[in-house]
């Protein structure tokens, strides 16, 4: 082993330089990226522009597909499929002139045409998803700004999609305008959904709480997915202690961009107005026990089976802490004769147990 190996300082040395390096391929895999797609949507503009002009016939996509692939024979994208897909990307984000108020405030440069700034910056295949899947521009510029935000792959993207995000993403009901400052009340409701899809869940529709939350921590990557970007766990049943009795909070985060904490109560029957008495008061113990001065203020989210709109929007009306009430859905439940046959967690550890002593 070389001495240098042994060298703290050449480590780190060595560990800065491997970061260097990786920050240079990635930011040359992004240009690369936008380089491709620019030319996919200057293919696309001509291809439109030639079959409304020329005489051509229908057939020349394949012509022009033969020609630039024996021309180009080590890029792959000049398929007739490929081609066709170019023209449909070209044609969706240039049929309305709807987003273009959205996509103003996200452009650096005016330059060029904005939606085709925002769109370069996701991967073709992502942007393939977003044709198969969604038909209206301003859906699917909801969906490029949220990759180019959270970093999602692919996989994500048609997840957040298949479950509606951009139609539950700031929908419950809130009182972050009375309790917030602003920008912080339009960022903390960005971080809502209504409701919740807990579809990776199996339970039956008579679960109680222990079992949502237990569901909830054994799948917490997809918890956390559906969650959004930024919040780190805490913990489940979080002890704190008031006035010599203890109470315990359902599942404590902590938002990494809002730097704040927050808690999340779940309850599996429909929202009563105690419920946000109690959330403001595990609020308040939370801001006295467990939040710094670097910290910003203490969110709750309430997560209900079901919720009148009224009833929540009265309950909330004059708190004093900010509180988001949300509802949870779950499509499928197991049936509710399996449940006694399903073993419970404790009786796992037990039985684990009894098999260590053998």
């Amino acid at each position: 082993m070389s001495e240098l190996t042994q060298d703290k300082e050449y480590r780190d040395w060595i560990v800065s330089i491997k970061s260097r390096v990786q920050a240079s391929q990635i930011k040359a895999a992004v240009a690369v990226n936008y380089a491709m797609l620019e030319l996919y949507w200057y293919l696309g503009e001509q291809i439109i522009e030639r079959q409304e002009t020329a005489k051509w016939g229908d057939g020349f996509l394949k012509q022009m597909s033969k020609d630039l692939s024996s021309e180009f024979p080590e890029i792959k994208g000049f398929s007739y499929r490929n081609l066709r897909r170019m023209r449909q990307w070209y044609t969706f984000w240039t049929s309305t002139d709807a987003i273009w108020p959205q996509a103003v405030a996200k452009a650096d440069s005016l330059q060029k045409p904005i939606v085709q700034q925002l769109v370069a910056q996701i991967p073709w295949g992502h942007n393939s998803v977003l044709l198969d899947k969604l038909s209206d521009p301003a859906d699917a510029l909801f969906y490029v700004q949220k990759t180019i935000e959270n970093n999602w792959s692919r996989a994500v993207l048609t997840h957040q999609i298949e479950s509606g995000l951009h139609l539950r993403e700031g929908k419950a009901i809130d009182n972050f305008d009375a309790t917030l400052p602003e920008p912080e009340s339009d960022l903390a409701r960005q971080l809502l959904r209504d409701p919740y899809n807990f579809d990776f869940l199996t339970l039956t529709k008579r679960h109680n709480e222990r079992e949502l939350a237990d569901g909830l921590i054994d799948h917490l990557t997809k918890f956390l997915l559906e969650l959004g970007a930024g919040f780190a766990f805490v913990g489940r049943q979080y002890k704190i202690s008031v006035d010599g009795d203890d109470y315990c909070i359902d599942l404590l985060f902590y938002h990494l961009h809002l730097h704040c904490y927050i808690v999340i109560d779940l309850k599996v029957v429909k929202f009563q107005p105690e419920f946000a008495g109690k959330m403001n008061f595990y609020i308040s113990a939370v801001d006295s026990q467990v939040r710094t001065d670097a910290d910003g203020p203490t969110l709750g989210i309430l997560i209900c089976k079901s919720k009148s709109d009224i009833k929540v929007a009265y309950s909330l009306r004059d708190l004093t802490k900010p509180i988001g009430v949300s509802e949870y859905q779950i499509t499928e439940h197991l049936p509710d004769d399996l449940r006694s046959s399903l073993p419970t967690i404790e009786q796992i550890e037990a039985e684990l147990g009894e098999v260590g002593d053998e």
